[in-house]
């Protein structure tokens, strides 16, 4: 049984986008945020990756800086149980070496995004590939790490640390990300976040499992959509 594109959107409906933007130097026109939400596949009862679309847009063209992102949803996909992010990376490593540093069951995930910086009267664009890692835990929480690297003109990694946490209600959880500012060239704005893809879950993922002696590829269940 396959979910209608309505219904799986509306299972979501505990999915909040909630944008802290901190004091910059220049004034900011009103923005708003969309989210798309898809399952692949989108079977009851059977794994799954879950992908987020996130698109900020501003009045004035170029949005204020991301700080802060919390992204609610029903607990019983059992983002904690299902499989993913076995081993952990920490942010020493990703910033000393990069994911290809960490072990390879750390990884939950991928995607990318896109930066927009105003210098003058143009807006340069950037587009980056993302790395989803468990990091160690914190105060007893689920830490993650999505790692952030663009090529021009912001060649260094960018790292948000998260955490998986218990939601508002007892049917919720949420994923709680700090953006760090980013700056460019002297007194240009901090990079702004226009767009963010990221995809939580199985697919182009392997983690290896020894097995009499031998380290045999296999890939990790994943997501669980219930059976109702």
């Amino acid at each position: 049984m396959r979910f209608p594109t309505r219904r799986a959107h509306r299972y979501l409906l505990a999915v909040l986008l909630a944008c802290a933007v901190s004091p910059v130097n220049r004034a900011y026109a009103s923005q708003t945020a969309t989210l798309k939400v898809s399952f692949n596949p989108a079977r009851l009862g059977q794994s799954t990756s879950v992908a987020f679309h996130i698109r900020i847009l501003a009045s004035d063209g170029v949005p204020p800086p991301l700080t802060g992102l919390d992204l609610h949803y029903p607990s019983d996909l059992g983002v904690a149980i299902s499989g993913l992010g076995l081993d952990t990376c920490s942010i020493p490593t990703l910033e000393d070496i990069g994911p290809v540093g960490c072990p390879a069951e750390a990884r939950m995930g991928q995607g990318n995004a896109l930066a927009e910086v105003p210098l003058g009267p143009e807006v340069i664009q950037e587009a980056a590939e993302v790395a989803i890692l468990r990091a160690p835990e914190q105060d007893g929480h689920q830490g993650l790490n999505f790692y952030v690297q663009g090529n021009s003109p912001i060649s260094l990694p960018v790292i948000f640390p998260g955490l998986l946490l218990a939601g508002t209600t007892s049917q919720t959880e949420t994923i709680q990300l700090l953006v760090p500012l980013v700056g460019t060239v002297p007194g240009a704005a901090d990079v702004s976040v226009a767009r963010l893809n990221a995809t939580l879950g199985p697919r182009g993922l392997i983690y290896y499992e020894r097995i009499h002696g031998k380290f045999v590829p296999y890939r990790p269940r994943g997501i669980l959509l219930p059976h109702k």
